[in-house]
């Protein structure tokens, strides 16, 4: 038989969460905000617009993580800075890192891509993103999102991987097929194509198009309504309607990372 002390330790243990003021200033590159549980989540480069790198790469991993382990978070708002949301774009096959991995300096970036995603899923609270401008590296963490909003000016382009001499195989072979449908996901990965904020409206990739300086102020009024459902059922639907990308990435995500990281290995 268990003791009232003990049943309120183990309570206790149960819904103990990440705190947020142990998280929130960690990461370099994510500058963290929560007022009455909406947790707005800025991703930049000394306050600019994001700059992807390893470093990024890392953060996001372990911020989506945290993120989801803390309880406190009601509704999520991911947006960059500045006039782009992601970037910089790559020159048509000037990756800079082809062909110079080995499986040492490779193996972190593994681990941290099966995660990355995955991490992101598992956040039990619903997640909008207010995207502000062109996302042009790593354009399906937004897109993953549950409400996709975009400035009129937002373009998604994925240069990073086929058309910079890479495998496209951390996420963007099962999101972007899934969401814009095969044939044009596989046209988008492999031409390096540009897609307007209009025209991913019109194929389903974003819900609202907005002026520049209201789609942070709309994801904040669509984050208010979102909060007045009570947290479980905000939380289980949630769960429910990433349920199916989760059980894709489970399936293929590390394969693709392994084919990645085979073509990106020194050839001598």
């Amino acid at each position: 038989m268990t003791s009232g002390t003990e049943a309120r330790s183990m309570t206790d243990l149960v819904r103990a969460p990440s705190a947020f003021d142990q998280y929130r200033d960690r990461y370099e590159t994510i500058e963290m905000t929560r007022e009455d549980g909406i947790l707005e989540m800025r991703f930049h480069t000394e306050n600019g617009p994001l700059h992807w790198s390893l470093l990024a790469h890392n953060e996001l991993e372990d911020a989506f993580l945290q993120v989801g382990r803390d309880r406190e978070n009601d509704v999520i708002i991911l947006t960059g800075t500045g006039d782009q949301f992601s970037g910089p774009a790559i020159e048509p096959g000037r990756h800079p890192n082809r062909n110079t991995m080995t499986p040492e300096h490779y193996d972190p970036i593994q681990w941290e891509g099966k995660h990355l995603l995955p991490n992101l899923l598992s956040i039990e609270a619903p997640v909008i993103a207010a995207i502000n401008g062109p996302a042009v590296r790593h354009a399906e963490i937004p897109l993953v999102s549950d409400i996709v909003l975009a400035s009129e000016d937002t373009y998604f382009q994925d240069t990073a991987h086929f058309p910079g001499g890479m495998v496209p195989g951390d996420g963007m072979h099962i999101v972007m097929p899934l969401l814009m449908g095969a044939n044009r996901g596989r046209y988008f990965l492999l031409t390096g194509q540009k897609l307007t904020a209009a025209e991913a409206q019109t194929i389903g990739l974003v819900n609202e198009v907005l002026p520049a300086g209201d789609v942070l102020e709309r994801a904040r009024e669509l984050a208010r309504v979102l909060i007045l459902q009570p947290r479980l059922v905000r939380r289980y639907t949630r769960t429910v309607l990433t349920e199916d990308l989760r059980q894709r990435l489970h399936g293929l995500l590390g394969y693709g990372l392994a084919l990645e990281g085979m073509a990106r290995m020194k050839t001598s």
